[in-house]
């Protein structure tokens, strides 16, 4: 059976069901090219419509653990769009100004706003992945997280904001290879942290806690895809293809001139 990557609402999965080396009908890159870079430009077309129209915004918020490919994603995918017309929010460990806060805050004030193309690499779902695998709150604290979520992102779909949520899902084999061509890169290195050895560790503890949050919090107005990623070329075309179905759904629309254009003459 041909595994989905938009999990429809309402279904549960289990991660294991999932072929992080599947590459649909797609032999190899080469087959795939023509395809993704026809999305990359078609994304372009579109972010620009979206910019210029300002009645829409879209969210896209990758997921992964280490290695699997959100920056590469990034730097791929988007490589074709405006920069004006994108922000992109990198989180990390929260500051203490925002743990003295509800742990959305510091989340809402970075949601796209109409217009925009926002891109989340790492997201308000860590805080129902890293602090449950670290036991950073107890468990009641983070089982009521999926419902603010679910509440949360429905407050940004009611306002005009299209969510797109990826999970790069790759092998334990494949993240290995990763990291070890990292550490015998200069130009890569940088990014190793030893501490990513340790969550490595926690592999099974991260992909329950991704399995729960992706059954937990799919819903029609922010669906989760699932992304087979240890071909990064099959993964870009992918993540390409719905990025590029979402903005279409939008029937986007360059506003109409100014009144009175026609007759104007510069001299």
């Amino acid at each position: 059976m041909k595994q989905p990557i938009q999990i429809p609402p309402g279904e549960k999965i289990r991660l294991a069901d999932f072929d992080p080396d599947d590459t649909g009908k797609y032999k190899d890159k080469e087959e795939a090219k023509a395809e993704t870079e026809k999305n990359i430009e078609r994304l372009a077309e579109l972010q620009e419509i979206l910019y210029a129209e300002g009645k829409h915004a879209v969210l896209v918020i990758l997921q992964a653990m280490d290695a699997a490919g959100k920056d590469g994603t990034i730097k791929q995918v988007m490589s074709g769009v405006n920069p004006q017309g994108c922000i992109v929010t990198s989180f990390k460990a929260p500051t203490p100004l925002e743990l003295a806060h509800d742990f959305l805050w510091r989340v809402h004030q970075h949601a796209p706003p109409k217009g925009y193309l926002g891109i989340f690499n790492r997201s308000h779902y860590e805080d129902v992945l890293i602090v449950r695998v670290h036991n950073l709150v107890p468990e009641k604290i983070w089982r009521e997280r999926y419902e603010h979520i679910n509440y949360f992102e429905k407050l940004l779909a009611a306002h005009g904001v299209t969510i797109l949520k990826f999970f790069l899902h790759i092998s334990k084999e494949e993240q290995k290879e990763r990291m070890e061509k990292r550490i015998a890169d200069a130009t890569k290195n940088w990014k190793f942290n030893t501490g990513d050895l340790k969550e490595r560790e926690r592999w099974d503890d991260y992909m329950e806690a991704y399995e729960d949050a992706i059954n937990q919090c799919n819903t029609p107005w922010a669906p989760w895809h699932v992304i087979p990623a240890n071909k990064k070329w099959y993964r870009n075309l992918v993540v390409s293809e719905h990025i590029v179905k979402a903005l279409e759904s939008l029937d986007l629309k360059y506003p109409p001139a100014p009144e009175g254009i026609e007759q104007v003459a510069i001299e």
